[in-house]
Formats: structure tokens, C-alpha cells, sequence
């Protein structure tokens, strides 16, 4: 016989998927097309449906907007079973799974009758409705401990307090809409993502969760998509005391910070161990996006050298206070750059030596919406001779795909940003679903010698008191006209050398022996212009052809004598 339509759907609902990334994505999107409640879609028993529905709230909270606790106010009746004192304990635990279970209701309630020798045990009506209703197993306790199995009427006030979120939830949105009670917990916070139709009742919201989470005394909604310079949400505070500062424990491993400027992702705890434990003790840890530290902490902590940047000057701050708080901080160097300048300055300065020693390298680049096209910043990183190529550095970069072969699409779009294919040389791991139809994965590689000794992607330029010398492939003609033309202001001679990248980025590399006036005049003249100075003044990101030529006017009045470019061809 055919199966009604809601007793098919309920039944494709309860049904438990594992192991299946698209068939799990498969079954949430089937429960949400269906508006099933949020206990019909997580593969529980019908029973447990029956008992979300039993235990609702009533019908005047809904849509409510101002939590009214006394409005959940009700009384329902539920059998129970009068037992002597004498053997209420034995009789309570054989009878464990038929008791009532809900949030601060007790299972023993005095007798009405108030008799000394008796005590009421409260059953559950969904699973005791007669005496027929008892197991074999209960029914047969019974008879020993000789308890008539007689039910009685019990009338239990029910309150706010014995609800669950989602029942309160479910009770004040309105019918057929998605309800939301999960969160993530970020020390005393917990931070939510709602939708269009839940903002009305968005306080209400955060107050239920406040109420029936011990040790969350703020709630935060996130307003906004992940800034796309910092990493750290835009958030509205729904409930509880405004102190953003978290403490957490991960790994074994503590952190402090301000969660509403940093980026704190509590579900990758398993992926932050799993890389950590690659790498060896006396290994270099190179952490590009490294935000508070979940990679570099206890990288460092398991023996490893670690070099630590995030351009969000809030995730340096507390990067710095967590190496200290965990007593790492010689063992943990921390930068405040952009991830392009970290790689073509601070990686690169220190590579050549690591490549002579040895040692393990791995760097790492959680920024998974664009760490793949920070790929490109390995290209030609080195051009000494004479380095070891057998030891090179592992690459650990994070990407989001929507694909439907997400290995294949991060694995090509890796290849893409490095120029070079990687299809055979790389190992792509599934890190976390975090949308339907978005996962979350993580590609590692060796970066291999043809890309990082190419020496065809940039070119070199030298500052000379007598004017610039090119010292390397000419470039594209929109750099090239820039350097092309004569320097003719006179200034003080200054011997430095400046790494220029054709599109995109350009990063300008002052050297520590540079005067520190030129250094300053560089901050006083970026501030709040489109130049964007990095690194203690020795480093900064230009960003567009008319920032570049400012860049280049500038230290042409500051860095060089009179002259012009020495030689139209590569020397």
C-alpha cells in the first residue's frame, strides 16, 4: 500500500546519512523544500517527533518578539507510578528509559496522598500510556520489587525553563519557516548566522540561546559576509553583556582575543591538529594568514621555528599575546604584512638558508576565499645558485570550491596561480562543508623548482647615486614606460633595490641598511593615500598603475641623483 506523501517524507527525513558529503547536502535540502521542523530532519525515531510536538509551547507565544516567559506558562497531565520509598531507587533505575526526561523536571515527585512510605515516579506519555505499555524486562522488575502497575494521573506545570530551544523557538516563528538553535560557542560567545525572516525576533532569539546554554552570556549575530580585508565579522550584539574578549582551549592549546576583530573559527580544531602534526620538531613553519595563531601556537609548541603574519593589525596583537600566553614567543616570529609582501620578503629572505640546512619547510595559508591566488608570489621567489632543490618548501593553501569534483577544481586552480600543473604532485584533503554545495578544502604540494627559480615573472631595478640600472627581463610596456623616463631631481644617493610585479600587487622592498629618514618620509607620505606602507616602513603594497607611478616619482626624488635609465635591453 502507498505511503501518504507526509509519511514518505517524514520517513526519507528520519533516515540517518553518513560518510556522504552530497547525500547529507542531498537530505538538508529535502527537509528544508519540505518546511519539516528541525527534529523531523535529524534521523531521530518517531517518537522523538511525537515528543517535540507533545511539549509544545502555547499557541498565544506565537510570533512574539519580547521573550514573555510566564506566556509559556501551561498544564498537561502525565501518568505516573505510585512506588514504596523502600525500593524507589531500584525501581527508577529499571525503569530508566520510561521515565519522563525533560529540562528540570523531576523523574520522583511527593505523593499526592502525602504519605511517608510512597513517592510518584513520573513516566514519560509518550512511552507509557498503560501498563501494556511496559517491556517485558520493566514489567518483570516490577513484579519483583512488587509494585502494582497500576498509572495514575499527574498534573506537571510546565514553564519556560522546561522547554528546549527549539521547542520556544519553534513556537514563537512563524509555521512552515526554518527555526534556528544552533550556534557556534566561541568561549562565553555564541554567534549566529540569521535569516531575513528571523530578524524581527532576533533578540528574542539570542536570549533563548543565552537561557538554555550555560556559560554563554553573549549572543552575536553575524550581519555581514567575512570582511574581505581583516577576515573578521561584521556583528550585532542580540543578548547578554557586550565583552567580546574569548578565551578558548583547543588542542590543549590557549587563546585570547577579541572576537569582534579577529577571525576564530571553532570547527576547524580537527584540521588545525592534523596539519600541526606534519610537522616535525626543527622544522620551519612559514604561517602566511596565521590570524591569532591556531596553526603557529602549537606548531611552535611541538618544536617547530614558526614565522607568523596576518595583515589585520588586531589578529598581530593577540598572535603576539598568545605566543606569550603559551610561553612560545622565542620560538614564534610575528609579522604584520600583507601575504604577498610576507612570501617575497620575509619567506624568501630566510629560504636560501633553510634549503642549505635541511630542514622540513611548510607554509601555510589558511585564507581559503583567496589564499589560491597568493600562489602566484612563489614565482621565481628564489635566484641563487648553488641552493639545494631535493627539500623544498610544502605548501598547506585553503580554498573554497562549488564544484562538484572540489579536489579536481582546487587542485586546477592551484596549478593555474602557480603557472605550473600540479595534477600529479599535489594531495587535495577534504577540511568541512560549510554551505550546501560548498566545501571547504585544503591542497598541499612541494612547490617545485621550475616555479620557484623561474626568474621570467619580475624584474629587478637597482637605485644607483648615478640613476637606475635594470638587471633583469624587460618587462610589459606599462612598466616599462615608467621606467623609462629620465630622473632628473637631485637628492641624497641612496643604494636600495625594489622588486617590481606587472599586475596585481607590487611590492617595494626597502633593505634595513636604507636610511631610516627615507623610511619615515615613506610612512608620512602613504598615510591615507593608496600607498600602503607594511613591515616597519621597509616594505609596502602598491596597489594600480597610478599608485605605482607615484611610488617610482617618489624615490626618484629621494633615492637618486641625476641620470637616466642605464641600457634599453636585459644586462
Amino acid at each position: 500500500m502507498p505511503l501518504p506523501m507526509m509519511a514518505f517524507i517524514r520517513v526519507f527525513a528520519s533516515i540517518p546519512v553518513k560518510g556522504n558529503r552530497k547525500a547529507a547536502a542531498a537530505h538538508r535540502s529535502f527537509c528544508s523544500a519540505a518546511s519539516l521542523p528541525a527534529s523531523a530532519c535529524s534521523g531521530l525515531a518517531p517518537e522523538r517527533i511525537m515528543e517535540h510536538k507533545l511539549y509544545r509551547a502555547p499557541p498565544e507565544v506565537r510570533g512574539m518578539t519580547s521573550l514573555d516567559i510566564e506566556a509559556f506558562t501551561q498544564t498537561i497531565t502525565v501518568p505516573a507510578l505510585r512506588v514504596p520509598t523502600g525500593v524507589l531507587n531500584k525501581v527508577v533505575k529499571s525503569l530508566k528509559k520510561a521515565t519522563i526526561q525533560r529540562p528540570g523536571v523531576p523523574r520522583v515527585v511527593q505523593d499526592k496522598e502525602e504519605s511517608s512510605d510512597f513517592r510518584l515516579v513520573l513516566l514519560d506519555p509518550h512511552r507509557v500510556s498503560s501498563p501494556s505499555s511496559f517491556s517485558e524486562a520493566e514489567a518483570e522488575a516490577l513484579r519483583s520489587f512488587s509494585v502494582a502497575q497500576e498509572l495514575q494521573n499527574y498534573e506537571l506545570r510546565l514553564t519556560y525553563h522546561n522547554l528546549k530551544s527549539e521547542e520556544v523557538l519553534e513556537a514563537v516563528l512563524p509555521q512552515g519557516q526554518d527555526v534556528t538553535s544552533g550556534f557556534s560557542r566561541v568561549g562565553h560567545i555564541a554567534h549566529i548566522n540569521l535569516r531575513d525572516h528571523q530578524l524581527p525576533y532576533k533578540n528574542l532569539i539570542g536570549q533563548v540561546i543565552m537561557d538554555k546554554n550555560p556559560g554563554v552570556t553573549c549572543v552575536v549575530n553575524k550581519t555581514n559576509m567575512i570582511d574581505s580585508t581583516y577576515r573578521n565579522f561584521k556583528m550585532e550584539m542580540l543578548a547578554g553583556e557586550e565583552n567580546m574578549v574569548a578565551k578558548v582551549k583547543e588542542n590543549g592549546v590557549t587563546y585570547e582575543f577579541d572576537f569582534s576583530h579577529v577571525y576564530w573559527n571553532p570547527r576547524l580544531s580537527t584540521e588545525h591538529q592534523r596539519v600541526v602534526q606534519l610537522v616535525k620538531r626543527g622544522d620551519t613553519v612559514f604561517d602566511v594568514f596565521a590570524g591569532v595563531g591556531p596553526f603557529a601556537v602549537p606548531a611552535a609548541r611541538s618544536g617547530a621555528n614558526v614565522l607568523a603574519n596576518d595583515l589585520n593589525p588586531e589578529s598581530h596583537r593577540w598572535l603576539q599575546h598568545n605566543s606569550k600566553l603559551n610561553k612560545v614567543e622565542k620560538k614564534v616570529r610575528c609579522f604584520n604584512l600583507d601575504g604577498r609582501a610576507f612570501i617575497r620578503g620575509p619567506v624568501r629572505q630566510e629560504l636560501p638558508a633553510l634549503l642549505r640546512g635541511g630542514a622540513g619547510v611548510h607554509v601555510v595559508m589558511n585564507l581559503p576565499a583567496l589564499a589560491l591566488d597568493f600562489l602566484d608570489a612563489f614565482k621565481g621567489l628564489l635566484h641563487q645558485e648553488n641552493l639545494p632543490t631535493e627539500n623544498l618548501p610544502t605548501v598547506h593553501c585553503y580554498g573554497f570550491s562549488k564544484d562538484e569534483n572540489p579536489e579536481a577544481d582546487v587542485a586546477e586552480r592551484a596549478s593555474r596561480s602557480l603557472g605550473f600543473p600540479l595534477k600529479d604532485r599535489c594531495s587535495v584533503h577534504f577540511v568541512r562543508n560549510v554551505a550546501p554545495n560548498k566545501d571547504m578544502m585544503c591542497v598541499s604540494f612541494s612547490v617545485p623548482k621550475e616555479v620557484l627559480f623561474s626568474g621570467d615573472q619580475e624584474q629587478t631595478v637597482t637605485f644607483l647615486p648615478g640613476g637606475w640600472r635594470r638587471s633583469a627581463l624587460q618587462r610589459e610596456q606599462p612598466t616599462e614606460r615608467i621606467l623609462n623616463r629620465p630622473m632628473t631631481r637631485q637628492s641624497r644617493g641612496v643604494s636600495s633595490s625594489c622588486v617590481l610585479r606587472h599586475g596585481g600587487p607590487h611590492v617595494v622592498q626597502i633593505p634595513e641598511n636604507t636610511q631610516r629618514a627615507l623610511a619615515r618620509r615613506v610612512r608620512v607620505r602613504t598615510h591615507g593615500g593608496k600607498l600602503e606602507d607594511e613591515l616597519d616602513s621597509f616594505h609596502m603594497t602598491i596597489h594600480g598603475a597610478a599608485a605605482e607611478r607615484r611610488a617610482f616619482g617618489f624615490f626618484r626624488e629621494t633615492a637618486a641623483k641625476s641620470g637616466t635609465l642605464e641600457g634599453k635591453q636585459p644586462i
